[in-house]
C-alpha cells in the first residue's frame, strides 16, 4: 500500500512538470486564505491547495500554487477559516442515523430537553400533538434518545407511563445506546409479550413483580419487537432514512461515513439513492455477518460504486455498557436496577457463533469489524481472532475492534500482537463518564475507559468515533472528548488517557482512512488524494483545548464540491436541526429499519419469540 501511494504521487508530480499545455494543466480550484492543516507529517501546514478533477494537484506556498491558475480556475477564499482533510467516520450507522432526524427527540442536554420522566412525557406528548396527522397515518409513535443515566429518577420509563401518552397507538422509545427500548401496552400486545413469553436468546423482557412485562426491552427482545411494528414500511421511507443520515454526517464535516451494521436491503437502498445523486458522501457498509453472508460474499469490494461499497463484515458480541448489557469479566460496580448479585452482563451471541463468523471472514480474506464493549466480550473476540489467525494465517484484512469501552491493558497488548485496529469511543467520557465512574466500573477503572493513552503508548493507531445515532455525529464533540476527557460534571476522567490535538485529529482522518484501506485516497491533504475537505470556524491546534467543543463545521467539501455550508447566523443550531423534521409523515414511517423492517431479507425474521409468533412475523 505504502509503495503504491508513493508511486502515484510521483506520477502526479511528473504529470504537472511534463504534460503538454492543455486545460488540465491548470487547476479547477485553488484554495487559500486561511490555515491549512494537512495531517501530513512531512508537510504539516500549507498556504494553498490546487485541485483538478476532484483530486489534489499541488500543496504548498500560495505563490507556487498560483502558477496553476488558468482562466477557468476558481479561487476559493477560506476567509480565515481552517481547512483540514474531510473527516472519515471510524464507526457509525449512516442509515440508522436518520433516526435522529425523523422521530421525537428524547435526548438530554446539551442535545435535547429531557431531564426526568415528566419532561420525557411532555416532550413526547408535544411532539405527538404537533404531528397528529402523521401519527394517524403511520399508526405508531416513535421517540429516540432517552437515557436513564441522565434522568433524575435514574431509571427507565415504564409501560404504564407511556400509556399516559396513548393506549390507542403503539409507542416505542429507543434508548440512546440503541440496545434497549420501552414499549407501551399497545405495542406489547401487538408483539404478544406477556407473562408467559420467555426471554429470547440474547435479550431480556423486563417484568413487574407479578411477571408481566414492564415495557423495558433489552437487546434481541427489543429488536424482535420492531419487526411487526416496521413490517409495513415502504422503500420510499427507507430511502429517505438513508438520505437523512448521510446529510447529517455531512453537516459535521464527514466526507466518508460508515454504515456499521447493514443488511443487503439497506446497502441496495444506499446504492439506489447514491445513483440518484442523493447521498452526498462516500459510505462504507458492513452487513451483519450472522445474517447476510451471501450478500457480503457477492459484494465486498475496495472500489466504490457511486460512492457506496461493502467493506466487509460486522459482528456484534455484546450490548451497551451504560445500559448494563455489555459482557464484563467481573461484576458491575453499582448497577442501577434489579440485578442479581455478581451480575456481569451477557453476550448476545455464543462463542461458537463468534468463532464461526471470524473464521469465515478470515478464510475469505474479508475485513471484520466487531462490536465488543465489555472485557468479557473483548476476551471472546481476541480468542476468536487468535484461533482464526492460527488456522488461516494473516490475510491482511485489518480486523477492527469497535468500542472496547472496558479494555484491560493486557488486552491492548494482545490486540497489538494480532494487528487489531481499535476504533474507540472517547465521547463516552463526556456523555456517560460520570455514570461509568459511579455505576458501571467504579472510580478506578472508569479512568481507563476508551484507553487512547494505552494505545498510543504502544505506537498503535486508533479511530475515534461517535456511533451515531447513539450520539450526534458531532465531530467537534469527538475532538474535545478525545483531548480533554471532560465529563458532563466537569470531571477529567483518566488524565493519563488524554492525547494531544494533532493525535486526536489523526484519529478522525488519516488513521480511520487506513482502517478502511483508503489511506491512499483520503485522510490527509497530499498530492494525488481526493479533494475532500472540511472548513472549521477556527484552528483546533491554536485554540484553548477546553474550547474545542465550541468549534463549528462551516463548510464540507467532497471531491471539490461543496456538499454542506452552514447557514448564516447560529451554525451550532443549524448543524443540529433535524434535516427532515419538516416531513412528519416520513418521520413516522421508519425507525431502525437498518436491522429489520422494510425490504429486509425474510431470513432475518428468526425465532426470537414463541414459535407461533415467529410464524406470524414470517408471514408479514
Amino acid at each position: 500500500m505504502f509503495y503504491l501511494s508513493q508511486l502515484r504521487r510521483v506520477a502526479f508530480y511528473f504529470f504537472l512538470m511534463n504534460c503538454s499545455a492543455t486545460a488540465q494543466e491548470f487547476a479547477d480550484t485553488i484554495y487559500s486564505g486561511g490555515p491549512i492543516l494537512t495531517i501530513n507529517d512531512t508537510q504539516k501546514v500549507a498556504e494553498a491547495i490546487a485541485v483538478g478533477n476532484g483530486r489534489i494537484l499541488a500543496v504548498g506556498d500560495l505563490s507556487d500554487i498560483l502558477s496553476l491558475k488558468g482562466d477557468g480556475t476558481e479561487l476559493f477564499d477560506l476567509d480565515g477559516r481552517t481547512m483540514l482533510p474531510g473527516f472519515v467516520d471510524s464507526h457509525g450507522h449512516v442509515v440508522f442515523g436518520g433516526l435522529q432526524a425523523l422521530s421525537a427527540n428524547l435526548l438530554s442536554p446539551p442535545d435535547g430537553d429531557v431531564t426526568d420522566i415528566a419532561s420525557l412525557k411532555e416532550v413526547l406528548r408535544e411532539w405527538v400533538n404537533a404531528n397528529q396527522e402523521a401519527v394517524e397515518q403511520a399508526g405508531v409513535i416513535i421517540g429516540f434518545g432517552y437515557d436513564n443515566a441522565q434522568l433524575a429518577e435514574l431509571r427507565h420509563p415504564t409501560r404504564d407511563e407511556l400509556d399516559e401518552i396513548s393506549t390507542v397507538f403503539p409507542i416505542i422509545i429507543v434508548h440512546q445506546s440503541g440496545h434497549l427500548a420501552v414499549a407501551n401496552s399497545k405495542l406489547l400486545e401487538m408483539v404478544d409479550y406477556n407473562r408467559e413469553t420467555p426471554d429470547p436468546a440474547g435479550g431480556v423482557i423486563r417484568r413487574d413483580a407479578d411477571g408481566a412485562p414492564n415495557g423495558v426491552l433489552e437487546e434481541y427482545a427489543f429488536f424482535a419487537a420492531l419487526v411487526p411494528v416496521l413490517a409495513d414500511l415502504g422503500p420510499e421511507a427507507f430511502a429517505a432514512f438513508a438520505v437523512a443520515g448521510s446529510e447529517l454526517w455531512a453537516r459535521f464535516g464527514y466526507t466518508t461515513g460508515q454504515d456499521g451494521r447493514s443488511s443487503g436491503a439497506s446497502v441496495e437502498t444506499l446504492k439506489k439513492m447514491a445513483k440518484e445523486g442523493k447521498i452526498p458522501i462516500d459510505v462504507v457498509a458492513y452487513p451483519d455477518v450472522l445474517e447476510s453472508r451471501d450478500y457480503i460474499g457477492e459484494n465486498v469490494s475496495l472500489n466504490y460504486e457511486d460512492g457506496i461499497r461493502v467493506g466487509g463484515c460486522k459482528l456484534t458480541i455484546d450490548g451497551s455498557p451504560q445500559g448494563f448489557t455489555a459482557l464484563r469479566d467481573r461484576p458491575y460496580f453499582n448497577p442501577v436496577g434489579e440485578y442479581p448479585a455478581g451480575y456481569a452482563g451477557y453476550a448476545a451471541v455464543t462463542m461458537a457463533q463468534v468463532q464461526d463468523a471470524v473464521n469465515w471472514c478470515y478464510e475469505n480474506g474479508f475485513q471484520v469489524i466487531t462490536h465488543a464493549n465489555g472485557e468479557g466480550a473483548s476476551d471472546m473476540l481476541i480468542a476468536a481472532l487468535g484461533a482464526a489467525q492460527s488456522e488461516f494465517g494473516d490475510p491482511g484484512n485489518r480486523p477492527v475492534l469497535i468500542h472496547g469501552q472496558f479494555l484491560r491493558e493486557d488486552q491492548v497488548d494482545r490486540m497489538q500482537e494480532l494487528g487489531v485496529f481499535p476504533s474507540l469511543f472517547p465521547m463516552h467520557t463526556f456523555y456517560w463518564g460520570d455514570w461509568h465512574r459511579e455505576h458501571t466500573v467504579g472510580p478506578i477503572n472508569a479512568d481507563n475507559i476508551s484507553p487512547t493513552g494505552w494505545v498510543r503508548k504502544r505506537g498503535m493507531m486508533f479511530g475515534s468515533h461517535h456511533d451515531a445515532p447513539v450520539a450526534f455525529p458531532d465531530s467537534m464533540r469527538i475532538l474535545d472528548a478525545t483531548v480533554t476527557r471532560r465529563t458532563r460534571s466537569g470531571d477529567i476522567l483518566g488524565p493519563n488517557q488524554r492525547v494531544d490535538v494533532n493525535t486526536a485529529l489523526k484519529a478522525m482522518t488519516i488513521w480511520p482512512a487506513w482502517q478502511h484501506f483508503e489511506e491512499e485516497d483520503k485522510g490527509s491533504i497530499e498530492v494525488g488524494k481526493l479533494a475532500d475537505f472540511v472548513l472549521l470556524s477556527d484552528d483546533p491546534t491554536a485554540v484553548d483545548p477546553d474550547t474545542l467543543d465550541q468549534l463549528r463545521v462551516m463548510v464540507t467539501i467532497k471531491e471539490d464540491k461543496v456538499i454542506y455550508k452552514a447557514a448564516t447566523g447560529d451554525q451550532d443550531a443549524d448543524s443540529r436541526q433535524s434535516p427532515f423534521m419538516s416531513d412528519p409523515v416520513t418521520a413516522h414511517r421508519f425507525l431502525h429499519a437498518m436491522y429489520r423492517g422494510a425490504g429486509v431479507e425474510k431470513s432475518i425474521v428468526r425465532c426470537f419469540l414463541r414459535e407461533e409468533l415467529c410464524q406470524q412475523l414470517a408471514k408479514q
